[in-house]
């Protein structure tokens, strides 16, 4: 094994990111001292991380040898001042910045001055937890996700202080702990947590606002960008009493950006503790860990379908009309539709009223469909009616798209559908934190694969429909709404005007 770049590590704070830390540290051949101001609690941490060890050993999957190896190298401390030769000290202790404050301030009479200094802060700032400390130069962020031992990457985060050899040092010791560095400025969310803002905050406005249930929404956005939970699922894991606070932190510390806005969805299921799988009911009700989600409707069954007529101005236009094609059904040609056609829209960022009243189609007759991603990619389609959609021509649009066996979703009207509003904020906010400069286009992708593990990067998912796509869906957003949330990043805008990767850095 490599000599580590720190042969011993202090870690104070024995919760569950603190011994994941220690865990990994140990097992990078660094000799760890844990503290924790409940003495207790230390010896409860080093027999939890014991206990693994041997039952990986057990399995065969660590040799016995290794296992006691790392075991010998986690050792308690019974005070700070037992921490005064650790060449690196991380805290992992509760989100208060006074107290993290004091706890720093008591290190840094403790630690050598060669001794690195490191905050696990998730939500505070760097700087501001610096502020009282002689040397804040040997300070730095260095934030890990839960549970560490599986989430590979780690956020190294530089105060306005650090001096960049601290951020180095850390950075080659996550490698050696096996995980992925990424540099990150001193701003609210860093990496990972600020890019994670469009996900919920958009589903929750799109079920504000009636478009579709929790349920609906996690299926179409699973079936049709691949994401492994849906942002209700994902709620309901992380649990409200986590998510929310954090919602409200980032919005507020960018002066009430309305990119970041809070949902009164997920306030008022907190006040009433109904926060997720921990609780037995969040979004979802859960039995046995399991979530109860009532079954699809089944298509209805049309006796006679109506001609269908396309407007020209129909997004991915020839591919719909071979979908209506392969699907059997009577296309109709002319200038303007019959009386009796069903006509289909299918719009990137407008609602279906908006087409309807400016192309003169009768909205009674009218249904939007989303094709932002091709139709042969996706696991599910999603159709909108508008307020005056009639019953038959709802369902024979849904009976017709279900005829080879996809899924169908049939939402309200809505600016964008369901996947247009979400991908096009969640593109939209990674574009502004390459703008900020926050972090490189690079580490924003690895950042957010492997600490939200999105499909694609957000930045890669912008180049996946198009940068101008997801320009038109903002600007069309805008228009709908009239709210700045949806205000494109300039580093959106410009690379999408000249027909560049979004992942393409300035020289």
């Amino acid at each position: 094994m490599t000599s580590p770049r720190f042969s011993t590590v202090g870690i104070v704070g024995t919760g569950a990111m603190g011994r994941g830390i220690a865990q990994i540290a140990a097992q990078a051949g660094s000799a760890v001292l844990l503290f924790d101001t409940q003495p207790d609690a230390v010896a409860k941490a080093r027999d939890a991380l014991a206990a693994q060890w041997d039952k990986l050993a057990e399995k065969g999957r660590l040799d016995p040898a290794q296992a006691a190896a790392h075991k010998a190298r986690l050792r308690p401390a019974a005070s700070l001042a037992e921490l005064a030769g650790c060449g690196l000290v991380i805290e992992a202790i509760v989100e208060r910045l006074d107290v993290k404050q004091a706890l720093f301030a008591e290190l840094e009479g403790v630690v050598q001055p060669t001794a690195v200094l490191a905050t696990n802060t998730s939500s505070l700032s760097v700087t501001a937890i610096a502020a009282g400390l002689k040397r804040p130069e040997r300070f730095a962020g260095y934030h890990f996700f839960n549970p560490v031992p599986l989430m590979k990457v780690v956020e190294v985060i530089a105060g306005l202080k650090t001096d960049p050899a601290t951020c180095a040092a850390l950075t080659e010791y996550a490698r050696q702990m096996g995980h992925t560095p990424v540099q990150a400025a001193d701003t609210p969310g860093f990496i990972v947590n600020h890019a994670g803002r469009g996900y919920g905050t958009e589903a929750l406005r799109i079920v504000s606002e009636g478009v579709a249930d929790f349920a609906t929404v996690d299926r179409i956005l699973k079936d049709q960008v691949g994401f492994r939970l849906g942002p209700f699922e994902l709620f309901d894991l992380t649990a409200l009493d986590v998510s929310h606070p954090v919602m409200e932190s980032i919005y507020r510390q960018y002066y009430d950006e309305p990119r970041y806005r809070p949902s009164v969805i997920t306030a008022q299921r907190l006040a009433g503790g109904v926060v997720g799988r921990k609780s037995g009911e969040g979004f979802y009700k859960y039995v046995d860990g399991a979530a109860q989600v009532a079954p699809e409707p089944p298509a209805p069954q049309v006796a006679e379908l109506p001609p269908v007529w396309v407007s020209p101005r129909a997004a991915r236009r020839a591919e719909l009309l071979q979908l209506l094609k392969d699907l059997g059904a009577k296309i109709e040609t002319g200038p303007s539709p019959s009386m009796n056609a069903l006509t289909l829209v299918a719009p990137l960022g407008f609602d279906i009223t908006t087409v309807a009243v400016v192309e003169r189609l009768d909205p009674a007759r009218t249904v939007g469909i989303d094709l932002l991603v091709e139709d042969a990619a996706t696991k599910r389609r999603v159709l909108a009616t508008n307020p005056a959609t009639r019953s038959d021509m709802r369902d024979a649009a849904h009976a017709l798209f279900a005829r080879d066996g996809k899924a169908v979703s049939v939402v309200r009207d809505s600016g964008g559908f369901v996947t247009q509003r979400v991908v096009a904020t969640i593109v939209n906010i990674a574009s502004d934190i390459c703008q900020q400069r926050v972090c490189s286009p690079q580490d924003l992708e690895t950042a957010v694969t492997l600490g939200l593990g999105y499909p694609l990067g957000p930045l890669a998912m912008g180049d996946r429909f198009g940068p101008a796509n997801v320009l038109e869906v903002l600007f069309n957003l805008q228009t709908v709404y009239g709210d700045p949330r949806y205000r494109p990043s300039p580093w959106l805008r410009r690379r999408g005007a000249i027909g560049l990767s979004l992942l393409h850095e300035e020289s």
